[in-house]
This record gives C-alpha cells, structure tokens and sequence, in this order.
C-alpha cells in the first residue's frame, strides 16, 4: 500500500450537525453504498445500533474505508452527544486527521468545542465543514467570526456559499476560483462547474484575498501574483494550505449542504488535498518496557517491527472480543503471536477485519497506517499497545474522565444473577467510562456513567443485547471528596501481630490543589524500596473512597515528608497501616469539603421564551453567564449543577412549546454549598 494515498480521519461535532448525514453521502457518492439512508428515518448506515436508529443519535462510533480518485481513506464517525464523548477522544488518539462539522445556524455549540480541544490534545489536522446552508437562519460568516473568537487556528475559507437559506444554490471554490453548482435530480451525484455570478464577484474576492494573505509567506510566487494582481495556480494555493494545514497553523474551512446532496465531493477532495498522510504525521513516541526513560520510535513502514494501539474492544457472540487496532508500524498477519502491554502477555491474533459499520471483511494481514480489527487477543484493555515479541514497545496509554452520575441495578431475578454480572463486565470493557462497584454500606450493585443518557443505554443494552432483565434505581450524582486547609501531620503504628512487632511511623502534609490527585515522597532519610511503594499504595488506596461519604477524592496534593522506622520491626504491613491511618487523621483536620459537578448548559430560545427560561436557570442554581443575539433567537449560557438538571429536556419543552434547544456536558467540579451539603447529609442518614 502506498501510505501516501492514505488517509485516516475522523467525523466529529455537537449533536445534530450532521456528521452522520454527511458521512453517509460520502459513501453513497464513493460507491460504498448504493442508496442513501437518513438519520431521522432511522436507515443510516453508521448508526447501526437499535438505539442509535430510535433516538436519531450516533451512541458509538462507527469505522468504514472508501475510495476516492486513487486514495483510500479510513473513517470514524463519532457520537456528538457529550454523554459519549469517550467515543470521540478514543478515535482522535489513532486518527491522523479530523473532519469537524458545524451547523450553519448554531455554529459553534458546547460539543463543537470538547471535540476541537480534544483534536488540540492529539495536535490534529482538522478541516471544518460548515453543514445545513441550506437551513433558516444560516449565517456562514458568523460560524467563522466564532471560530476566531473560540480557537486558536485560523479559520481559512477555501469555498463561501453561492446564496443561502431558501436560495441556497451551491459554493464558491476560492482556490479554484470557480462555482460549482448541483444537479438535484441526480441527489448531488452530478454538478456543474460555472464562471463565479456577477452578484457574487465582490464577495468571492473579498475572501480570496483573506485566504491569499494566511498563506502568502510559505511561497514567494503567492506574495509576487498578490502585488501584481495576478490569480496564483491553484496547484501553488493547495500545496501552502496543506503545508499550514498539516502544521496546524490554520483549519481550510468548506461549506454546503448534506441533507441536500451539496457540498461532497468537493469535501473528499478537500480531505485529499489538505489532511495529513501517516507518512506527514511524526512518529508516535513509545518506550521500553524495561526502561521508561528509553523512548523508542518505529516508523510506519513494513520494514519495522510491528506495533500497534488498542483504541477500542467490542464484544461479538461468536468471536468474544474484538479489539479496534491502529497499526503504526510493520505487518500483522493473521494468525501471528504477539506481545501485549502493559501486562507483558502473549495473544494469537486469530482474525484480522476490516470494518464498514458493523459488517466485517476478514483480511489476510493488517499493515502500517491501516486500521482494522483483531479477534482472539485476550488481556487487552481500551489504551493495551500491541507489539512483535522481540522488539517489544509501549506507547503512551488513554486518560478518561471519571463518570459524574450513578444508579443502583439488579437483576428481576436471583436466577439472573450471574448473567446480569457476566453482562456488566462486557459492558465495562468496551466502554471505559462506565463502572460498576458494590456499595460497602448497602451491598448494592451500584453503575456509574457520564450522564442520564449514558446509563439509560446501557440499561436498555442488557435488556435487549443481553437478555438480562433489570431494575434500577433513580439517577444520583457523583459527588467528588476534598479538603480546603494545608495541614501537617504525624502518625504512629505499632502493633504485635502474632509474635511479632510491626512498627512505622510517616509524617504527612495535605494540601488542596486545583485538579487531580498528587502523592510525592519527599524524605531527608533513606526508605527500603518496598517500603514506600506500601507507603504510595496505601495513600493512594485511601483516595478512592473519601472518609466522609465514601466518595473519591479529588483537587489534593499528598507530600509525605519524613518516616520512622526501627530496622527489626519495619515491614510493610506496618508502612501501609500507618500511611492510611496518617491519611485519614490528617484529612479530618484539613477541612473536608465536598465538590458537585457543575455543567455548561447552553440554550437556544425564541426571545419570547428568554424570561422563563433565565427563571428556570436561576431556580436550579444556575449561574448565567452570557446572552447572545442569533437572528431571531436568544443564546443563553450557564453553569448548572447536575443535581438541579436532571429532567431538563422535559422542563425546557414545556417552557418554550417544544421550540427551543440545548446543550450540556460536564465543566468542572465546585464546592458544595452549606445548605445543599446539609440537605444531601440529610437525605443520606
């Protein structure tokens, strides 16, 4: 395979911009498909799953290879609901570049911006395709004024809409400096390419010279046809985009219409012409296993060794588990034996596919750039890297976020017992943000997610996936442990366990830190090498559940600053015992405090409903940070607790006749105020 001619991307967005519209004309006009399905008619290709078609929502994401003029591109449709956002930051690890769609009439929304910071953290190439001109209320110079405001890149229009709205016709190609228009009666498949309309000329040089300028210092020929008024080769305008494009200096912008067959083809070739090879990209760093400060690089070539990343497992009835694998490096055949990490173990990759959808064509091998699946690996996680045995690597493993919402689950049956915790397992591997533990108080089985929606798929995927039949328990929030005060303190173990004294002594210092959990051990003395790693286990241990309702800890800085210990009577027992005991001591004189999770809501209202809806916001605790004018409609964003915001949906229908809109996904935590703290220790006894 020519890597050159390979392209590995992905769809991502807010909810309802239309990336699975989109997605599903690129395969009708590459001839992956012969008829084109509908979201709204629940017949997409992508959106495979039951609850998926149900909904008009993509739940998980959805992998394909097509073909276009001599190129093969692999892509990822992702969910744009903030509740699998997982989905998303798992695609963007492994892909080399990113197609991010925005609504024409919403712009840029709350999952438009998790998923373009989320491409930052992987320094991915994107290009942005403004979707749905065709829409009341589509304003593309808007969605590329918030754009500038919002992200870093520069947004670089190579196309602007030929009209809008009703008169929506077809774009303006600012490269190629011509129109193109489409044939309805062909659903898109066919278009005309026409000199730029007089009542259009202004504009398109108006833009024009916006693009020539971004571009202008990577070529002097560009700077010399500038001065002299000249129209540089579009050949010299495509190679400086994609030289800024693939540095990430600035994101090529297009436009049309999905659901109206507009826009396409033009957007693949953009794909083509902009976004980054395997060959483009650098080398994924990895180190030894033996050594982390070893970094090796493997260059994505069939010469290599192979090496591969897990990105995700699903679960087949009749293979067991399939892992989704991008292969950096080298050739996996199927068949083979190969190593996995962490954790060291050997697997057969049984079978090798590559996917479309949920069908899959078994292959023969796998090789370097490509993505695909592998049946028969065991002791593979989401983030597990997948190496040749004697050339051994890892690359650096995925961070997910913690789940902020729970509910209590059985099953209807003693009888469904084990296959309910069968289930729930299965679940829980595919699906990293979602966890299941036993309440120590309770003994109940207790699932964990990122939000209402997240839990009630699962539930509705073990009644029908899974057969179990269950029963839950509302909705609660995950509230997080902290403390507010710098203390110091010291603790002391001594005990006789049999015929034997253990002793220990560890001196600690808390102190609040502004996000995560951080243990140093900072000692003037020497300390046996077992004996504080007992010491960082234990503190660790003691952070999963808090001392004051069982909650995980959060926002605190743990230094360990001196030891005691006699050299006849130290052990680790005694070293784990008395760093948990000091912990637990030293954490109720810090202040203890509880955070709530707090989430960014943003609505969009006809004006006349602004009133109550500002009135519902206050009454939730909601703290309003900015009205916005869009045409006719008011913007409105806040910070919501999410314990005031479950039943949202239904209240906001209510409130606006079923006309406005809204967003929401997790910001931050924040401290619990007094009287809702006392309410919630009240709700609790």
């Amino acid at each position: 395979m020519d890597l050159n001619k390979l392209r590995n991307i992905g769809i991502a967005a807010h909810i309802d911009a239309g990336k699975t519209t989109s997605t599903e004309r690129i395969l009708y006009y590459a001839k992956k498909i012969h008829k084109m399905g509908e979201v709204d008619d629940g017949s997409a290709t992508m959106d495979w799953m039951q609850q998926e078609r149900e909904r008009g929502i993509t739940i998980t994401s959805a992998a394909t290879t097509v073909g276009w003029k001599d190129y093969q591109i692999n892509i990822i449709d992702t969910p744009g609901h903030v509740d699998f956002t997982i989905e998303v930051e798992r695609a963007l690890k492994v892909l080399d570049g990113a197609v991010v769609v925005f609504c024409a009439v919403g712009g840029v929304e709350p999952q438009s911006e998790t998923v373009w910071h989320q491409a930052d953290r992987y320094k991915i190439p994107r290009i942005a395709f403004v979707n749905k001109m065709d829409r009341v209320g589509a304003d593309f110079e808007r969605v590329i004024d918030m754009m500038e405001v919002r992200f870093n890149q520069m947004p670089v229009p190579v196309q602007i809409p030929w009209g809008s709205e009703q008169t929506y016709k077809g774009i303006i190609d600012l490269v190629e400096w011509k129109a193109i228009q489409w044939k309805d009666e062909s659903l898109g498949a066919e278009y005309v390419i026409v000199n730029i309309p007089k009542e259009m000329m202004e504009e398109a040089k108006r833009w024009r010279e916006r693009l020539v300028n971004k571009v202008c210092e990577t070529d002097d020929t560009i700077v010399a046809d500038y001065m002299a008024e000249r129209q540089t080769d579009a050949k010299i305008l495509t190679k400086a985009l994609r030289e800024f494009t693939v540095n990430n200096k600035i994101v090529p912008v297009l436009c049309g219409s999905a659901l109206k067959n507009k826009g396409i083809q033009p957007l693949l070739d953009a794909v083509i012409s902009y976004l980054p090879s395997p060959l483009d990209v650098p080398p994924i760093e990895g180190h030894d296993p033996e050594d982390e400060n070893r970094i090796l690089k493997l260059l994505p070539s069939t010469d290599e060794p192979f090496s591969a990343l897990v990105f995700k497992l699903a679960h087949s009835q009749h293979m067991g588990p399939l892992a989704f694998t991008r292969v950096y490096s080298g050739r996996l055949e199927h068949g083979k034996t190969i190593m996995s990490f962490p954790g060291a173990k050997r697997s057969r990759a049984t079978k090798l596919f590559i996917a479309h959808s949920n069908h899959f064509q078994e292959v023969p091998k796998l090789e370097a750039g490509e993505i695909g699946l592998v049946a028969g690996l065991r002791h593979v996680t989401t983030g597990s890297t997948l190496a040749d045995q004697k050339h051994p690597i890892i690359y650096e493993t995925m961070h997910f976020p913690d789940p902020v919402i729970h509910q209590s689950i059985e099953p209807q049956t003693k009888a469904d017992e084990t296959r309910l915790a069968k289930s729930l397992t299965i679940l829980e591997l595919e699906d990293p943000t979602f966890k299941v533990r036993t309440d120590p108080e309770t003994g109940q089985l207790l699932v964990s997610g990122m939000g209402e929606l997240h839990l009630e798929i699962i539930v509705d995927r073990l009644k029908r996936e899974f057969r179990v039949p269950v029963r839950t328990g509302k909705p609660q929030v995950s509230y997080r442990e902290t403390v507010t005060q710098k203390v110091e303190h010291s603790s002391v173990f001594s005990k006789i366990i049999g015929t034997t004294t253990h002793y220990a002594g560890v001196s600690l210092k808390l102190e609040p830190r502004e996000q995560g959990i951080e243990v140093k051990i900072h000692m003037p003395q020497e300390l046996p090498r077992e004996f504080l790693d007992a010491i960082r286990k234990s503190l660790e241990d003691g952070m999963i559940a808090g001392p004051m309702l069982g909650y995980s800890i959060t926002n605190l800085k743990v230094t360990v600053v001196g030891a005691q210990f006699r050299e006849e009577e130290a052990s680790e027992v005694a070293f784990k015992a008395v760093a948990a005991q000091a912990f637990r001591e030293a954490y109720e004189k810090a202040g203890p405090a509880l955070l709530e999770p707090i989430m960014d809501v943003e609505v969009i209202s006809p004006e006349e409903y602004m009133g109550d809806i500002i009135c519902d916001l206050n009454s939730r605790r909601g703290r309003i940070e900015v009205v916005e004018n869009i045409k006719e409609h008011k913007l409105i964003k806040a910070f919501v607790p999410l314990a005031a915001s479950f039943g949202y949906a239904t209240t906001l229908r209510s409130l606006s006749q079923g006309r406005a809109s809204f967003a929401m996904h997790f910001s931050h935590y924040a401290l619990l105020p007094e009287e809702e703290r006392r309410k919630l220790f009240d709700y609790l006894a």
